[in-house]
């Protein structure tokens, strides 16, 4: 052959492949590279979030960068994996574009999901979780509309254009780069190693070996690294700054759509004794039980009659976002809440209640159908089993021969809320259609506040004053995108940094609840009326208040009625949560009651009963919590649990502490409870069920006890 004459194509091929080291830079590098990228979203996270960094340390954001590097490499690691796949073709070796497309995708979901992450946990104060999946699944055209209107789309979007078109062009340069680190100066590849099997299997068995420990992202025996593993420093907010978003995600991802539940947690003790301590932890001297070989919990109740009050009628006000932090008769010093403080002075406010869950569609089920907020079963409304009958409100009530209304500013099919409170016994709705004329009509949520307010004070104002009703009013205008009136009847928020926005609208929240009771005082129904009003949950703060946020959870019960101060006083610091509110409605009300309630009449406890309350964050996090007195025992799932004293009120914190003997039966009835309670909700036996003893009447006995 003629030693100019070009040799063929499949030679060229061989001699201008890659070789091994060559591939092996250029994955290792490319590795580096994402390792930075994380790191850099990590720390927009951190600069974007900055107002919750408060007095930490500068050394716990190192921990937590350390940290949050084992977490990116298992990621790192499954992008990698077909660039390490590859050596076992020569072909594959040599396809690089096709790899650098993989790379640029990865590298673009990364950099997309950490530009929603900073407006996330801004709202949320957790990595990105169930909560996503959550959303995507709704109406879409709602969702869409909250991101657009209640977020800076343009500008993330923007940012992520930038950043990803970076990131192409320095994986571009990697692979330019690698493929002449080799070359001669005749174009021919120093490294020939590549067509050598023995060589690349050799290589291939020792990146897959070393890939496996980076994806367990730790040497020690047992189970590769878990989300507690980032949890290493007293902050919070540096914690959860530890994890990586894509794992979080996948993580919830993976157990939302289980086939086998992953996501409940499991028995831990046996059932006969799961139920014996539930039954211990909810029954107290006015309970009778009932059924108990089919239902773990059913009882007939009748409060003590000095405990009762001369009224007919209950109308519940569940207020969106309205954290217990930012009120000012819980201590608050913003002055973000005048007018619902002023109430209290007219009513009984608790001051230790907590929302059962950090998602208004808990507060709704908590509420209403006085069901708990349970590990795979946080969107309860919108599985088949939030199709059982309840013993919540509805029931207890319709069964009295009580009217119904429940007034709304959005629309019913949000969270299945039409669905689930039909099924369980309401009759009359009015939604976002059915206003004419309001005074704000948002293309996301609906009318305002002040709007629903208004229709609620007509609507109740009708009400046939010779036979009892319940009402539900719920509010909106709380919840980005907010949907308040220009020129706002109240002066804007200030001073609080990125929560002034959420601020402001709960202080037109708040006005719009003093309008209602000035129109309701006047009316006929509100000499013989409980006001029940109560937040759905709260929202995040400059700092955690313990594990569990409590800032997120902590919100007022203001019960308004005849005789109530009278008979109870102005205040009290009982624990309790969501649950707890049906049967303490209805033991105001006269006559015994058979009910399966998952709380207890929060008015009718021991004096020297501390209350409790169980709670769980949305968003598929599995950990649970239980309050009592002023320590809360936090239970991850399959970690060790983690005590804390905390404090609320006008100066709130909390501290670590050791576990003590009182502390691990606390756990031990959090456990039963949890357990007692599943099993209920999946046996369907968690409803009234049963008749009464005197009148045959689902719900109520007249007659009092013997």
């Amino acid at each position: 052959m003629n030693s100019n004459q070009r040799p063929s194509g499949r030679v060229a091929a061989r001699g201008t492949s890659p070789g091994t080291l060559e591939h092996l830079g250029f994955i290792l590098t490319s590795a580096i590279v994402l390792l930075l990228l994380f790191s850099l979203l990590r720390l927009g996270l951190l600069v974007y979030n900055h107002e919750l960094i408060g007095d930490t340390p500068a050394a716990s954001f190192v921990e937590a960068f350390f940290n949050g590097l084992r977490f990116d490499l298992r990621v790192v690691v499954f992008i990698c994996a077909p660039l390490i796949l590859a050596l076992f073709s020569t072909r594959l070796v040599a396809s690089r574009r096709w790899q650098r497309y993989w790379l640029n995708f990865a590298a673009g979901l990364a950099i997309f999901f950490g530009m929603v992450e900073l407006n996330f946990y801004q709202e949320f104060h957790q990595r990105l979780n169930g909560l996503v999946f959550q959303y995507i699944q709704e109406d879409p055209a709602t969702v869409l509309s909250m991101l657009w209107h209640g977020f800076p789309v343009v500008r993330l979007l923007l940012a992520w254009a930038v950043l990803s078109g970076a990131a192409f062009a320095i994986f571009a340069w990697l692979d330019r780069h690698w493929k002449s680190a080799g070359r001669q100066p005749n174009g021919q590849r120093c490294d020939r190693s590549v067509r050598s099997w023995p060589v690349r299997g050799v290589t291939l068995l020792l990146c897959v070996l070393v890939s496996v420990i980076a994806a367990r992202g730790t040497l020690r025996q047992g189970p590769p690294l878990r989300w507690g593993d980032a949890f290493t420093t007293e902050s919070m907010f540096a914690n959860q700054l530890g994890l990586n978003g894509m794992l979080s995600l996948y993580a919830a991802g993976k157990s939302r759509l289980s086939a086998e539940r992953d996501n409940v947690w499991k028995p831990s003790m046996p059932s006969d004794q799961a139920v014996a301590i539930t039954r211990d932890l909810l029954l107290g001297p006015n309970d009778r039980l009932v059924d108990s070989e089919t239902a773990a919990i059913r009882r007939d109740y009748q409060a003590p009659v000095d405990t009762r009050l001369p009224i007919q009628n209950v109308v519940v006000i569940l207020m969106e976002s309205f954290a217990g932090h930012f009120v000012g008769a819980l201590g608050s010093q913003a002055g973000i809440t005048p007018n619902f403080d002023r109430l209290a002075q007219d009513g009984l406010l608790l001051r230790r209640i907590f929302s059962n869950g950090t998602h208004t569609h808990q507060g709704m089920f908590a509420t209403m159908a006085c069901f708990p907020n349970l590990p795979g079963f946080e969107y309860l409304m919108q599985t088949p089993e939030g199709g059982h009958q309840f013993s919540g409100l509805p029931q207890l009530l319709s069964a009295r021969g009580y009217d119904d209304l429940y007034v709304y500013n959005g629309d019913f099919a949000w969270d299945n809320q039409s669905g689930f409170f039909s099924n369980q016994g309401m009759t009359r709705f009015i939604g976002r259609n059915d206003y004419t004329n309001p005074v704000v009509s948002d293309p996301t949520w609906g009318v305002s506040d002040q709007d629903m307010f208004d229709r609620a004070a007509e609507e109740l104002l009708k009400q046939d004053g010779s036979k009892p009703f319940y009402a539900l009013l719920q509010t909106l205008s709380n919840h980005t995108p907010y949907a308040l009136p220009d020129p706002l009847p109240v002066k804007p928020a200030s001073g609080h940094g990125s929560l002034d926005p959420h601020l402001t609208a709960m202080r037109y929240s708040d006005w719009a609840l003093g309008q209602f009771f000035e129109k309701a005082k006047k009316a006929p129904y509100y000499k013989n009326t409980l006001f029940v009003v109560v937040g759905d949950h709260g929202f995040g703060a400059e700092e955690q208040l313990t594990e569990m946020d409590l800032y997120r959870f902590h919100v007022p019960l203001l019960l308004i009625a005849p005789g109530i101060q009278e008979r109870f006083g102005s205040t009290m610091d009982v624990v309790g949560t969501q649950v707890d509110v049906v049967p303490t409605i209805m033991g105001r009300l006269d006559g015994a009651v058979r009910q399966q309630c998952w709380g207890r009449d929060l008015l009718s406890l021991a004096p020297d009963d501390p209350g409790f309350g169980i709670i769980k964050p949305s968003g598929g996090d599995q950990t649970v919590a239980m309050v009592s007195g002023d320590r809360i025992v936090v239970q991850p799932k399959g970690m060790e649990p983690r005590i804390y004293n905390y404090q609320l009120g006008a100066q709130p914190q909390s501290a670590r502490t050791e576990t003590t003997s009182a502390d691990a039966i606390l756990l031990e009835q959090m456990k039963a409870f949890v357990q007692t309670a599943t099993a209920s909700l999946i046996d369907n036996t968690a409803g009234v069920g049963g008749r009464s003893p005197s009148e045959g009447v689902v719900g109520t006995v007249r007659e009092p006890y013997e």
